[in-house]
């Protein structure tokens, strides 16, 4: 009874906030439908709507006409929607009629939009939202066609996300122009159509400072960003990534990626984190570039591939070059017998207090190998030690996973300030 006569109390504000925040669109209806006060509230003051095929599996069960008649009415009973957020899955392909009655009703408020339907004919966003106030867009499986950035202005957005979009190179160029205040660039499994038989994007931001790219047929990347402070780079096979900057790039992480010419040579001063797993590159070059990178607190590298069997990275160089590292993550390789990532040098890791050890491929020199890189790292807190089970096949193999198990608990009982995990796949 005292907790009705509180909610009765609320102010409409105040309920429109709590509506908000339930997240699933059917949920708000639900909860609107408690008395005339919440309806009324539902009506004026509610700021998000989130339609979603993960929320309830029911959108799957009515017809695609039935969902857009109910996305409709409830859209049209709002009339300060701030975020919108409709992403079904493949089951539904709405028409293009009632979704740009939906950009329309909501355009002059909306800040946030997240759409993920397939449309057909498919809408042009952009043209519906442009010269608005939208500061985050997300779009998945649409098509972006003829990008003018006179009109199709976004003078307020600062994340943009792209996935399974097809756009041209020359359209995701001028995109980016379009956003004169934009931040955050994701772009993932993009359909490039280019007119070059050696596709290359070219992008430009003066106010960009975050860009993950992923999944991208394309051959060249060339980024002009003075301010980029993050880059993330995925699933990539490129031929040259090069990065136009003023040295802002604090963090670098690069994954299943191939890159014959890498060009950051510049940008590498001020990096704090350098997180690289499954790469191919000449090591040589790379490790000249991040040997510059002097105020690094994190590296990991990580699967690594060597392009000539006769490079190492030791710890002598990572001592020297990184004097501030805290965080130090490598994976051990064998191949013919050699040992990667090895022990040359006596500098030690001064700083380091969390060390990440793993292998792919279990071996005796394993062992070993992490007991000479504890013996580096005299401040150590924290061994994570890495594995892949699955790989261990023979009985030989067991043995010796039996045998450094045993040993990893002598080396435990011998510095008891350090603490051990285990991380196995």
């Amino acid at each position: 009874m005292i907790t009705s006569f509180y909610m009765e109390n609320l102010p409409l504000e105040v309920i429109g906030n709590i509506l908000s925040h339930l997240g699933s669109a059917r949920d708000v209806v639900v909860a609107s439908a408690t008395c005339h006060k919440w309806k009324k509230s539902f009506k004026k003051h509610l700021h998000t709507l989130r339609f979603c095929s993960d929320d309830w599996s029911g959108y799957r069960d009515l017809t695609t006409r039935q969902l857009e008649i109910i996305i409709t009415q409830t859209i049209f009973q709002t009339v300060g929607l701030q975020n919108l957020s409709i992403n079904m899955d493949s089951v539904h392909e709405f028409s293009a009629a009632p979704v740009v009655a939906w950009l329309l009703y909501t355009r002059e408020t909306l800040r946030r939009l997240s759409y993920n339907v397939r449309t057909l004919p498919s809408v042009n966003i952009l043209e519906k939202c442009g010269r608005q106030k939208l500061e985050v867009l997300d779009l998945d499986h649409n098509a972006i066609n003829g990008v003018e950035p006179s009109y199709q202005r976004f003078t307020s957005l600062r994340c943009l996300s792209l996935s399974h979009v097809s756009i041209s190179a020359l359209d995701l160029s001028l995109l980016l122009v379009a956003c004169p205040k934009i931040e955050t660039l994701i772009v993932d499994a993009l359909e490039i159509v280019t007119s070059d038989s050696q596709a290359s994007v070219e992008l430009s931001s003066p106010t960009l400072r975050n860009l993950y790219a992923k999944a991208l047929a394309v051959d060249k990347i060339i980024l002009d960003a003075d301010n980029l402070e993050s880059l993330h780079l995925s699933e990539l096979n490129l031929d040259l990534f090069e990065l136009i900057g003023k040295g802002t790039l604090k963090h670098l992480k690069m994954d299943d990626v191939s890159i014959t010419h890498l060009d950051i040579d510049e940008s590498t001063e001020h990096l704090e984190v350098i997180d690289v797993s499954n790469f191919t590159i000449l090591w040589p070059k790379f490790c000249q570039m991040i040997s510059r990178s002097s105020k690094l607190r994190k590296l990991r590298l990580w699967g690594v591939i060597f392009d000539d069997e006769d490079e190492i990275m030791d710890s002598e160089a990572i001592a020297v070059c990184f004097p501030q590292l805290m965080h130090l993550s490598l994976s051990y390789d064998t191949r013919d017998g050699f040992l990667h990532n090895g022990l040359h040098g006596s500098l030690p890791l001064k700083n380091v207090t969390t060390l990440e050890l793993g292998w792919t491929v279990i071996s005796e020199h394993f062992g070993r190998w992490v007991f000479g890189m504890v013996d580096r790292c005299p401040n150590l807190q924290r061994l994570i030690i890495h594995g892949v089970l699955s790989e261990i096949k023979t009985r030989e193999e067991r043995k010796i996973l039996g045998r450094f198990t045993s040993a990893i608990i002598c080396l435990s009982r011998k510095y008891l300030h350090i603490g051990v995990h285990f991380e196995y796949d």
